[in-house]
């Protein structure tokens, strides 16, 4: 983790503390303190452009709970696949799913070091069940799925949850972003799900165009996407009600007043 002497920053081995990474920027805004001072300037200056990003921070962990729920709940899933981990943030997961069935088994997937690290310390499962990491890029679907820590966890004959939230922000359309994802889900059997959240410039274009231009000036990758260029992520799979919805809008808790203050689409969908 992000040690500090006076004025200077010490990253542990791989870690390059001049570059942003996104992970360590979603762990800033949410208040965590493994970030460095070039993370801090990039989530700062994206906040500067939209107000309410850490809110949308939290709205994207709440979808994740709530949608690891009832994946295991409703549609029987029992293993998941979570694309773009971030450093983690308790409640993880496999927790959520575990609270709910202790044999359920996760493999996260992460390309940032200081997530491996703290992965090993705080993705412990229960022992019923099974928690694993993997360093690896969403770029390489086949990296992912040819990991034998992965095929070792998780059983490709019965259904999957794949989880790629805000992620596919990070790559550029002539990454075809669409085929990586294509990818993934032909190698997941029947009935398993997949669910997205993406930033949209569709709820407020200005700050959403101000956002990304800082983190593209800072040397990032960040496209925001429409509903149309979301949904096409989805395949030919089942949408779950109800459907491509404002993140915060996806099957909430409680009541929400204004589900498009969190600039991001998500989703559901099962395949057939």
């Amino acid at each position: 983790m992000p040690v500090q002497h006076g004025n200077d920053e010490v990253a542990p081995p791989g870690v390059n503390i001049n570059v942003p990474h996104s992970a360590r920027i979603y762990d800033y805004w949410l208040g965590g303190k493994d970030n460095f001072a070039v993370d801090r300037a990039v989530g700062e200056a994206m906040i500067q452009a939209i107000p309410g990003m850490r809110y949308m921070a939290g709205e994207n962990r709440k979808f994740v709970h709530r949608a690891a729920r009832d994946l295991v709940a409703q549609e029987g899933i029992r293993q998941f696949l979570d694309i773009g981990t971030g450093i983690p943030t308790r409640p993880n997961l496999h927790e959520i799913a575990q609270e709910l069935e202790p044999e359920a088994r996760v493999v996260y997937v992460d390309n940032d070091p200081i997530v491996l690290v703290h992965a090993r310390a705080l993705m412990i499962s229960k022992p019923e069940g099974r928690s694993e990491y993997i360093s690896a890029d969403i770029r390489d679907p086949e990296s992912i799925l040819s990991d034998k820590t992965l095929r070792d966890t998780l059983d490709f004959g019965k259904p999957v949850g794949l989880t790629l939230i805000a992620i596919l922000m990070l790559l550029a359309d002539e990454d075809d972003p669409w085929g990586k994802v294509a990818e993934l889900r032909d190698a997941l059997p029947s009935g398993s799900c997949l669910a997205i959240t993406h930033p949209t410039a569709d709820f407020n274009p200005v700050e959403v165009g101000e956002a990304v231009a800082a983190a593209t000036g800072a040397g990032m990758t960040l496209v925001a996407r429409d509903r149309s260029a979301v949904a096409r992520f989805f395949g030919d799979w089942e949408l779950l009600e109800p459907g491509i919805v404002p993140v915060s809008g996806w099957r909430p808790d409680e009541a929400v007043a204004s589900p498009e203050a969190a600039y991001y689409w998500a989703g559901v969908a099962r395949k057939p």
